[in-house]
């Protein structure tokens, strides 16, 4: 594996894409409509952060919002938590999704492992859309009502949203990998009206029965009045047994005579209720609004993503992480959407490359896990399949290191911008991310996010540059949460984000902020490992042990001691057939010493047959810190919200059999 300095610039935008960028467009807009002249990226963030609200007035008028009644003030105050956007206006989002189509493009394109390949116009999604609409209005759906799906990335998926929001319903979606514990404890917080379920799915090449699961939902969900079946793993699978259901061809037959309606809603009225993934107790249930994510996801598609009607847009997600929503954003612009249900690794990890080339992608975007894994196996897409089409990779999910960044530019293609992106659930977006008109640095983001007024605070609230400390944000953004569903008092939101630096969104990442204004992430702050007073990123430590060819993933926790030290035991899962021995336990420490420093170097390592990861594929580094400090593992894991169980049972194992630590 070839390796790179951090900060090694790979690759600098043409002159010409440069002027062809959306951001030059607004730009220039900007300068002649509003008399505002800047000369690059930087000028124009900073003046997006200090005068907020005039700001996200120009993208009111830029993307030319349609609001029924006009907004009375752009920003109620900047107090957080509690500011209100737009107040006063009447929206709706998937309006502005159906804006000015035209009805023959293709809007999605979709395919699973069992079903091929295939494209959706716009005409065709108005008309499903607007016939699942008729299907929610005739189950007595109105506004506010919650609305549930337990699917996957399918195109089923995104028309039932739509019609949700069409209404002024708000949208909640569990993937069916979910189990039953999981879903109930997303859905029972919310109570929902209606559900949206599959009979089954495939994954890996392998069928899942769901509905079993689905009757116990039913059974949990007193509140349910309709559940709709898609009959997703078979065709003859018998619905029949599930209550008060009707079919998924029944609810997408449309009267001709019944119009698409758009219902107004306020501004900050609830677009959806997405879940953090709960690690410890119930998932948080994150209300964002129809306005703030319609704002929000327009800037980011446009001026970040670079995403027009010319391009297709793919990312790698399902229904139960925030991707799916930002991706189903994608429409907004006009784009065509790609869909994909099923494994990264079915049936190799060749298959979303293969995939990138029959649907000719222009964005592809995925997980830093999975680029870092085609690097490990030493993958070479570029030179097997034609991706000419590509402009972008961008990852989420971890940071991806400075070796991810050159693999791309040595395996997939010489001319391409890398956007590596960082943001949530919470926000439903990414606060720091790319931009086509900057230049790309190994291991570096590229910008903080335009209206993001992001900063780097040290433990006393003062900014930093070239060190790291805490990513903040000092002042409001439209799709912050504008609630937690059922939170009393705001207790729940404001020990989330606010209790660190009270009134400033404390996000729980460890950032640096260069010179030249590019950000690197180093992971969860409250999981950096500290060795005499030296704090380094789990991510440094990872970035590192890729090095080594016999480790597919490792995890690494620091863990205080009764003697004012601290142990910092690193866990590891070998290749299949590979032992961990002395000799490559030798191999990881001198490249742990080498890339980070001697006194970071583990004080044990193990062999583990696998990592507990959470349902969106994030390593659980603080439960099992806490598990090793002999916490009862019921307070500190939600076993619902992980996808691999069993995984937990080494280091609970671990926790009992060691006294202390070594």
């Amino acid at each position: 594996m070839s390796t790179i300095e951090e900060g090694t610039l790979l690759w600098e935008p043409r002159e010409e894409l440069k002027q062809k960028a959306a951001v030059t467009a607004y730009m220039n807009w900007l300068r002649t409509e509003k008399k505002l002249n800047f000369q690059d990226y930087h000028s124009l963030w900073k003046w997006s952060t200090d005068e907020i609200e005039s700001f996200w007035e120009s993208l009111w008028d830029y993307f030319q919002i349609k609001s029924s009644i006009p907004y009375k003030s752009i920003l109620s105050s900047r107090n957080m938590p509690g500011a209100k956007w737009f107040t006063g206006a009447a929206i709706n989002y998937t309006e502005h999704i159906f804006n000015q189509r035209d009805k023959e493009a293709i809007a999605i394109i979709h395919a699973s492992e069992t079903r091929p390949t295939s494209s959706i116009t716009w005409g065709e999604l108005e008309q499903d859309t607007r016939a699942f609409q008729q299907t929610l209005k005739k189950s007595g759906v109105k506004k506010g009502d919650r609305i549930v799906a337990y699917v996957p990335n399918i195109y089923e998926a995104v028309v039932a949203f739509l019609a949700t929001a069409s209404l002024g319903a708000i949208w909640s979606s569990a993937s069916p990998d979910f189990g039953t514990e999981s879903v109930m404890d997303r859905f029972q917080q919310i109570e929902p009206k209606v559900m949206i379920t599959v009979d089954g799915y495939n994954y890996n090449g392998k069928e899942f029965s769901r509905l079993d699961v689905v009757k116990g939902i039913q059974e949990a969900l007193p509140t349910l009045e309709t559940t709709i079946a898609i009959p997703y793993l078979s065709k003859t699978n018998d619905i029949s047994t599930l209550k008060n259901c009707i079919t998924w061809a029944e609810a997408t037959t449309l009267d001709e005579d019944t119009p698409f309606t758009f219902e107004q809603v306020e501004f900050n009225d609830p677009l959806w209720i997405l879940f953090s993934s709960g690690t410890t107790g119930k998932p948080k249930p994150i209300v964002q609004s129809q306005g703030g994510i319609l704002l929000e996801h327009l800037k980011a598609m446009t001026f970040h993503m670079d995403v027009s009607e010319e391009d297709r847009f793919f990312w790698y997600t399902t229904t139960g992480w925030m991707m799916w929503n930002f991706l189903v954003g994608g429409l907004l612009v006009g784009s065509t959407i790609v869909l994909y249900d099923g494994s990264p690794a079915y049936p190799d990890k060749r298959q979303l490359w293969k995939f990138a080339e029959e649907t000719k992608l222009t964005v592809f975007g995925t997980s830093a896990s999975f680029l870092t894994s085609c690097m490990k196996d030493n993958m070479q897409p570029g030179t097997e399949f034609d991706l000419k089409h590509i402009k972008n990779i961008s990852s989420t999910g971890s940071p991806l290191p400075p070796e991810g960044f050159l693999w791309c530019y040595e395996n997939v293609k010489k001319d391409l911008w890398i956007s590596s992106v960082s943001g949530g659930t919470d926000v439903c977006t990414a606060f720091i991310l790319g931009t086509p008109i900057l230049p790309v640095y190994a291991g570096e983001l590229q910008c903080r996010g335009l209206g993001a007024r992001i900063d780097c605070f040290n433990e006393q609230e003062e900014p930093l540059i070239e060190e790291v400390g805490e990513l903040v944000l000092t002042a409001p953004f439209p799709s912050m949460p504008v609630f937690f569903w059922n939170d009393v008092n705001n207790s729940r939101l404001i020990d989330s984000y606010f209790d660190v630096f009270p009134g400033i969104w404390c996000h729980g990442d460890y950032l640096k902020i260069t010179n030249r204004h590019t950000c690197v992430i180093y992971g969860r702050s409250d999981a950096t490992i500290n060795r005499g007073g030296i704090r380094i990123g789990t991510s440094e430590i990872y970035r590192a042990v890729d090095h080594i060819e016999e480790v597919t993933d490792s995890l690494i926790v620091d863990i205080p001691l009764d003697n004012g030290e601290s142990s910092t035991p690193l866990f590891v899962v070998m290749r299949d057939g590979v032992e961990l021995t002395e000799e490559i336990q030798q191999k990881i420490k001198k490249q742990i010493r080498s890339h980070c420093s001697p006194r970071h170097t583990p004080t044990a390592i193990y062999q583990v047959p696998d990592l507990p990861k959470t349902l969106n594929g994030k390593k659980l580094e603080i439960p099992v810190k806490k598990i090793l400090m002999g916490k009862p593992v019921d307070q500190v894991v939600n076993k619902g919200s992980l996808s691999n169980k069993a995984s937990l049972d080494y280091f609970i194992r671990f926790s009992k059999e060691q006294a202390q630590i070594p």
